[in-house]
Order: structure tokens, then sequence, then C-alpha cells
């Protein structure tokens, strides 16, 4: 047997070995040690926490945290009014967006723009309810919950392309 074709087999089992294993760098860390923000909602729920919120709820919230850059109403602006028909933005939470938990993660993570990530589940889940309700794609007295938010169904979600989606399955 020549040198190189021991060398390339030794490095095959040295390295299926290693992967098989792992390098054995780190520790694994548990699921309370993960941030909020560092973890997915995915279309069908997975990853939404507990709790839940009422348009009610949110119309509070939405008065207190939004109304300086989304407008009163959420139709005036100035950034990204949430709420359709308005004369500034062409595209609504309805049309936006293709999951209503895609809502969620997002305002989760990036609302509100002075204080991103501050605000509770349970006001996340208020602040989505309110804003699907002005929008009218639920009745305003649903709560949103992680087993009601995934079953809403946004009026525009034929008309996006799912690059999740591999030849026709969906990965959730």
């Amino acid at each position: 047997m020549s040198t190189f074709k021991f060398a390339v087999g030794l490095t095959f089992l040295f390295a299926t070995a290693v992967h098989a294993e792992g390098p054995g760098l780190g520790q694994p860390v548990s699921a309370n040690e993960i941030p909020f923000y560092a973890t997915y909602v995915m279309p069908d729920g997975r990853g939404l926490p507990e709790g839940g919120g009422t348009a009610a709820e949110g119309a509070e919230i939405y008065a207190a945290q939004c109304t300086s850059c989304h407008g009163e109403t959420g139709t005036e602006g100035p950034v990204m009014p949430p709420v359709w028909p308005n004369e500034l933005w062409p595209k609504s939470v309805g049309k936006h967006w293709p999951y209503a938990t895609t809502l969620f993660d997002y305002i989760r993570r990036a609302m509100p723009l002075n204080d991103p990530k501050s605000l509770s589940d349970d006001e996340v889940y208020a602040l989505a309810a309110f804003i699907l309700a002005r929008n009218g794609i639920i009745d305003e007295g649903l709560a949103m919950t992680a087993k009601t938010l995934p079953t809403v169904e946004m009026p525009n979600r034929d008309n996006f392309i799912d690059v999740w989606a591999t030849q026709g399955e969906k990965p959730w």
C-alpha cells in the first residue's frame, strides 16, 4: 500500500471520528440560556412563547409605545403606518407579511425602535392583535396566543415566494 493511500485513508478515518463526536469545544447550552431574540418563530407557531393578548389591550400599548412613529391611528406615520389603507405606505401588515407569526416575531425583536426587545410576550401578542384587528384581518375580540396566531390567514399570503420550501414541501 502506498504512503499516499495510507495517508488518505487515515485522514478519512480521523475526519469521520472527529465529525461523529464533534471537536469537543465548548459546552451545550440549555434552553433557558438562549435569549428570546436568538430563537425563531416559525409560520406554524413553533417558537411562540406562552401568553396572549387582545386588540383592546394592544390599543393601550400602541398609544403608549407606538404613536410617535406610526401615528395615533396607525394610518398616518411618519414611519411605515401598520394600518391600511393609508396614503404614505402602499403595503400594509396584511400585504407585507405572509404569516401573522412573522409580524409577532418582528415586533418582539425590533420594537419599539427606541428600546427594541423591551416588550413582554403578552404585550407583543396584544400589539399583534391590535394591528391585525385594525387591518380587518381578525375579529377585534379574538385573543392572540401561541395557538390562535398561527391560524390567522394573512390576505396576501399566496403572493409570496416561499424561499424555505423545497420541492413544494414546507420545513414546518
